[in-house]
């Protein structure tokens, strides 16, 4: 087992493994939307051409990120990752403290599936136009889980191990979406959410010092603390959210 096993090859491949589920539970809900009320065929058609254009995406530009000078991509990849991060961070302690709304499959079936149901015309073009949906929430959401595969793999030369990481949580959503049949409620989205939110921000911290040229004390060990840093940082905002007697909205 390689040294940086725990502080770096684990949690990138947690990361993107986690951020996977999250994405592509909420992309199945559209899915399966479609797939109940215009058939599987537009479904499974949508699906398969938006994972397409993701598995594209990922292998044009994975690759051309290795020609980028090693430094100047961990601080661009490093500021992103932290935005992308903070982002999904805030979020999740706004949804922990009951500032907004923590975000329901069942409810987002249920809409889209009127939606879908409510629109009129042709067969053929009301299957257009489910596949359009189906294709649209599978990319969109499959973007996120892209870059954060493509930035994690590139920070430290993980590519590969992110996107197993990644392949792995979408047959694992899929397989028990299939046995289910209805939407993964059950799915924790918010806790999950939040620690991929740490854990892009430590990353995004981390890479961010490395391209500004800093020696981190402990090496690729300096992950742990900084995660810890904002685990509790979310813990504590998020409890003085809730005692907060009007929090802002997201």
């Amino acid at each position: 087992m390689p040294p940086d096993f725990w502080t770096v090859l684990f949690p990138a491949v947690t990361a993107a493994f986690l951020a996977s589920i999250v994405e592509v539970v909420e992309a199945f809900t559209i899915v399966l939307a479609v797939g109940t009320t215009r058939g599987w065929r537009p479904a499974i058609a949508g699906t398969a051409a938006a994972l397409a254009v993701l598995a594209l995406i990922v292998l044009i530009l994975g690759p051309a990120l290795r020609f980028i000078q090693i430094q100047a991509l961990q601080l661009v990849v490093g500021i992103l990752l932290l935005l992308f991060g903070m982002g999904w961070l805030r979020k999740a302690v706004l949804r922990s403290a009951g500032v907004i709304a923590l975000h329901d499959e069942t409810l987002a079936y249920d809409a889209e599936t009127a939606e879908l149901r409510a629109q009129t015309g042709a067969p053929r073009t009301l299957q257009w136009i489910a596949g359009i949906a189906a294709f649209k929430a599978v990319l969109l959401e499959g973007l996120e889980v892209a870059f954060i595969v493509v930035a994690i793999g590139a920070g430290k030369g993980l590519l590969r191990e992110a996107s197993l990481g990644a392949t792995a949580a979408c047959a694992l959503v899929l397989i028990v979406g299939a046995a289910m049949h209805k939407p993964l409620s059950q799915v924790p989205e918010n806790t999950l959410k939040f620690g991929v939110g740490v854990m892009l921000s430590a990353f995004g911290v981390f890479w961010t010092g490395e391209g500004l040229g800093a020696e981190w004390p402990g090496a690729d060990l300096a992950l742990l603390p900084l995660a810890a840093l904002f685990l509790l940082a979310g813990i504590g905002l998020a409890r003085v959210a809730r005692t907060t007697p009007a929090g802002s909205n997201a």
